[in-house]
């Protein structure tokens, strides 16, 4: 028969501190794999699916405010084809954005919202691009304006519930044009017609106001922020349909 060894005092304290570190380190190891893993998640969420932008300007009002945040859906134009009526982001063709005045942040502040926007949480590169509505597809003719002061698309007039016009104005357009859109590119214009440096004003540049479908980030499809505004972006489909017919 063997006498057991009762540990002393110190020796119980001991091996209840080395259970705490233990138990701390395993907590750390723990928190540090589940924002590790979060953040992989968000990267890959950011890069294949959804990525989030605000709005700097006034061109698409009232769709959508200054400061307004939108969720943006990556899957179009890559794996979904763009419709007419979309409102999507993309990469300025050249030229439609003067260059951005500088901002003044900290070197630590500018690291942290570089990181955040690499993994999809943060939006610093929304200044590099513009959110517009899609007019027309490739192959179609877009004009402005008919007698009544409509774009057509393929001949077809549409009256569009979306757009801002100053009073006292009638077209749906600034300057007039009869366009048709090349192969691989899209006619887009804001909402706000008279505010917006659109496919309209920018025919003069090399590009001719088209924009290639490559630029496209994706397609608009939620107003997350604020709360107060919070909304599924419509295409208005009802608007294009008479010119869906026709085209088909």
């Amino acid at each position: 028969m063997t006498e057991e060894t009762v540990p002393t005092g110190a020796q119980r304290a001991s091996r209840g501190e080395r259970d705490r570190r233990r138990s701390l380190l395993r907590f750390v190891r723990d928190i540090a794999i589940i924002v590790v893993v979060a953040l992989l998640v968000s990267f890959l969420v950011k890069t294949f699916f959804v990525r989030s932008f605000y709005i700097p300007s006034g061109s698409m009002e009232n769709t959508l405010q200054i400061q307004d945040k939108i969720i943006v859906n990556e899957l179009q134009p890559s794996l979904f084809p763009l419709a007419r009526g979309d409102v999507v982001v993309f990469r300025d063709p050249g030229g439609w954005l003067q260059p951005a005045p500088p901002t003044h942040q900290s070197a630590i502040g500018q690291a942290v919202d570089t990181a955040l926007t690499f993994v999809g949480l943060s939006a610093s590169d929304s200044d590099d691009h513009l959110v517009k509505r899609v007019i027309g597809l490739p192959g179609d003719r877009v004009a402005c304006c008919n007698t009544g002061g409509h774009l057509t698309v393929n001949g077809v007039a549409i009256e569009e519930p979306y757009i801002v016009i100053p009073p006292g104005k009638t077209d749906a357009a600034t300057l007039a044009f009869d366009v048709t859109v090349p192969k691989g590119e899209l006619w887009v214009m804001g909402d706000n017609r008279y505010d917006s440096q659109d496919s309209s004003l920018n025919q003069g540049l090399p590009g001719h106001g088209f924009v290639p479908v490559a630029n496209v980030v994706g397609r608009a499809a939620v107003i997350s922020w604020p709360v107060s505004r919070w909304t599924w972006l419509d295409d208005y489909p009802e608007v294009f349909a008479r010119v869906e017919e026709k085209s088909g």
